[in-house]
Protein backbone atom coordinates (compact mmCIF):
# COMPACT_ATOMS: atom_id res chain seq x y z
CA UNK A 1 0.00 0.00 0.00
CA UNK A 2 1.35 3.77 -0.78
CA UNK A 3 2.39 6.02 1.73
CA UNK A 4 0.25 8.57 2.86
CA UNK A 5 1.34 11.77 0.79
CA UNK A 6 1.62 15.18 3.14
CA UNK A 7 1.65 19.04 2.41
CA UNK A 8 5.08 18.47 2.39
CA UNK A 9 5.68 15.95 0.00
CA UNK A 10 3.65 18.56 -2.36
CA UNK A 11 5.42 21.28 -1.69
CA UNK A 12 8.44 19.52 -2.30
CA UNK A 13 7.46 18.01 -6.03
CA UNK A 14 6.09 21.58 -6.44
CA UNK A 15 9.12 22.91 -5.66
CA UNK A 16 10.76 20.65 -8.64
CA UNK A 17 8.14 21.77 -10.68
CA UNK A 18 8.95 25.38 -11.07
CA UNK A 19 12.84 24.72 -10.04
CA UNK A 20 12.39 22.98 -13.72
CA UNK A 21 10.06 25.30 -15.20
CA UNK A 22 12.73 28.14 -14.07
CA UNK A 23 15.61 26.51 -15.73
CA UNK A 24 13.24 26.13 -18.94
CA UNK A 25 12.42 29.55 -18.85
CA UNK A 26 16.36 30.87 -18.71
CA UNK A 27 16.72 29.10 -21.73
CA UNK A 28 13.56 30.31 -23.59
CA UNK A 29 14.30 34.22 -22.37
CA UNK A 30 17.34 34.53 -24.78
CA UNK A 31 15.31 33.49 -27.81
CA UNK A 32 12.48 35.73 -27.08
CA UNK A 33 14.76 38.49 -26.82
CA UNK A 34 16.14 38.09 -30.03
CA UNK A 35 13.16 37.53 -31.56
CA UNK A 36 11.51 40.68 -30.07
CA UNK A 37 11.12 43.42 -32.36
CA UNK A 38 10.73 46.55 -30.57
CA UNK A 39 13.85 48.01 -28.23
CA UNK A 40 11.71 47.46 -25.01
CA UNK A 41 11.14 43.99 -25.89
CA UNK A 42 14.56 42.85 -26.11
CA UNK A 43 15.56 44.97 -23.19
CA UNK A 44 12.45 43.37 -21.00
CA UNK A 45 13.67 40.39 -21.64
CA UNK A 46 17.15 40.29 -20.67
CA UNK A 47 16.43 42.17 -18.07
CA UNK A 48 14.00 39.19 -16.93
CA UNK A 49 16.40 36.68 -17.58
CA UNK A 50 19.11 38.30 -15.21
CA UNK A 51 15.89 37.82 -12.44
CA UNK A 52 15.01 34.34 -13.35
CA UNK A 53 19.14 33.27 -12.47
CA UNK A 54 18.15 34.97 -9.41
CA UNK A 55 14.97 33.29 -8.68
CA UNK A 56 16.55 29.77 -9.58
CA UNK A 57 19.10 30.84 -6.82
CA UNK A 58 16.83 31.42 -4.65
CA UNK A 59 15.09 28.16 -4.96
CA UNK A 60 18.35 26.07 -4.66
CA UNK A 61 18.64 28.05 -1.44
CA UNK A 62 15.05 26.55 -0.16
CA UNK A 63 16.33 23.08 -1.59
CA UNK A 64 19.09 23.82 1.01
CA UNK A 65 17.51 24.27 3.46
CA UNK A 66 15.75 21.56 3.30
CA UNK A 67 17.96 19.36 3.16
CA UNK A 68 16.99 17.95 -0.69
CA UNK A 69 19.16 19.04 -3.82
CA UNK A 70 18.09 20.82 -6.18
CA UNK A 71 15.86 18.72 -8.51
CA UNK A 72 14.01 19.58 -10.84
CA UNK A 73 10.42 17.89 -12.25
CA UNK A 74 9.75 18.13 -15.70
CA UNK A 75 6.84 20.47 -15.97
CA UNK A 76 4.56 19.95 -18.97
CA UNK A 77 2.44 23.07 -18.41
CA UNK A 78 5.77 25.39 -18.55
CA UNK A 79 6.62 22.65 -21.54
CA UNK A 80 3.67 24.10 -23.48
CA UNK A 81 3.62 27.53 -22.95
CA UNK A 82 7.21 27.86 -24.27
CA UNK A 83 6.27 25.76 -27.11
CA UNK A 84 3.26 28.01 -27.85
CA UNK A 85 5.91 30.29 -28.09
CA UNK A 86 8.19 29.11 -30.26
CA UNK A 87 5.10 29.06 -32.84
CA UNK A 88 4.25 33.00 -32.05
CA UNK A 89 7.94 33.45 -33.06
CA UNK A 90 8.02 31.10 -36.05
CA UNK A 91 4.31 32.22 -37.58
CA UNK A 92 4.43 36.15 -36.41
CA UNK A 93 8.31 36.24 -37.56
CA UNK A 94 9.05 39.67 -39.12
CA UNK A 95 5.05 40.97 -38.66
CA UNK A 96 3.85 43.66 -36.92
CA UNK A 97 1.89 41.27 -34.45
CA UNK A 98 5.10 39.75 -32.99
CA UNK A 99 6.15 41.88 -30.36
CA UNK A 100 2.06 41.51 -28.82
CA UNK A 101 2.49 37.81 -29.40
CA UNK A 102 5.57 37.17 -27.48
CA UNK A 103 4.38 40.11 -24.84
CA UNK A 104 0.95 37.24 -24.77
CA UNK A 105 3.36 34.45 -24.29
CA UNK A 106 5.14 35.88 -21.99
CA UNK A 107 2.33 36.80 -19.43
CA UNK A 108 1.66 33.44 -19.60
CA UNK A 109 4.38 32.26 -18.12
CA UNK A 110 4.21 34.71 -15.66
CA UNK A 111 0.71 34.03 -14.94
CA UNK A 112 2.05 30.68 -13.84
CA UNK A 113 4.77 31.22 -11.98
CA UNK A 114 2.78 33.17 -10.04
CA UNK A 115 0.19 30.80 -9.11
CA UNK A 116 3.22 28.28 -8.60
CA UNK A 117 4.70 30.83 -6.44
CA UNK A 118 1.92 31.91 -4.14
CA UNK A 119 1.07 28.69 -3.57
CA UNK A 120 4.95 27.87 -2.57
CA UNK A 121 4.42 31.06 0.06
CA UNK A 122 1.20 29.76 1.63
CA UNK A 123 2.17 25.90 2.23
CA UNK A 124 5.91 27.31 3.67
CA UNK A 125 3.58 29.38 6.00
CA UNK A 126 1.62 26.45 7.14
CA UNK A 127 4.94 23.93 7.07
CA UNK A 128 6.73 26.56 9.34
CA UNK A 129 9.19 27.00 6.98
CA UNK A 130 10.41 30.84 7.64
CA UNK A 131 13.20 31.19 5.87
CA UNK A 132 11.93 30.10 2.90
CA UNK A 133 8.92 32.33 2.71
CA UNK A 134 10.54 35.27 2.35
CA UNK A 135 12.87 34.03 -0.39
CA UNK A 136 9.74 32.58 -2.26
CA UNK A 137 7.72 36.08 -1.76
CA UNK A 138 10.63 37.94 -3.26
CA UNK A 139 10.37 35.92 -6.39
CA UNK A 140 6.81 35.99 -6.42
CA UNK A 141 6.37 39.66 -6.32
CA UNK A 142 9.17 40.00 -8.62
CA UNK A 143 6.76 38.08 -11.37
CA UNK A 144 4.25 39.92 -10.20
CA UNK A 145 5.87 43.31 -11.29
CA UNK A 146 7.33 41.60 -14.35
CA UNK A 147 4.08 40.73 -15.26
CA UNK A 148 2.20 44.27 -14.83
CA UNK A 149 5.73 45.45 -17.16
CA UNK A 150 4.35 43.27 -19.89
CA UNK A 151 1.10 44.35 -19.76
CA UNK A 152 2.41 48.02 -19.89
CA UNK A 153 4.55 46.96 -22.87
CA UNK A 154 1.52 45.41 -24.36
CA UNK A 155 -0.90 48.58 -24.38
CA UNK A 156 1.29 51.07 -24.99
CA UNK A 157 3.23 49.94 -27.72
CA UNK A 158 2.60 46.30 -28.85
CA UNK A 159 -0.73 45.79 -28.95
CA UNK A 160 -1.34 49.02 -31.22
CA UNK A 161 1.31 48.50 -33.30
CA UNK A 162 -0.28 44.73 -34.21
CA UNK A 163 -3.71 46.44 -34.89
CA UNK A 164 -2.64 49.28 -37.11
CA UNK A 165 -1.39 46.49 -39.11
CA UNK A 166 -4.66 45.23 -40.25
Amino acid sequence: MASEKTLNDLFLDTLRDIYYAEKQILKALPKMARAAQAQEGKDGFLHHRDETQGHVERLEQVFEQLGKPARGKTCEAIQGIIAEADEIMEEFKGTAALDAGLFSSAQAVEHYEIARYGTLVEWAKQLGLKEAVPLLQQTLEEEKATDQKLTKLAETAANAKAKKAA
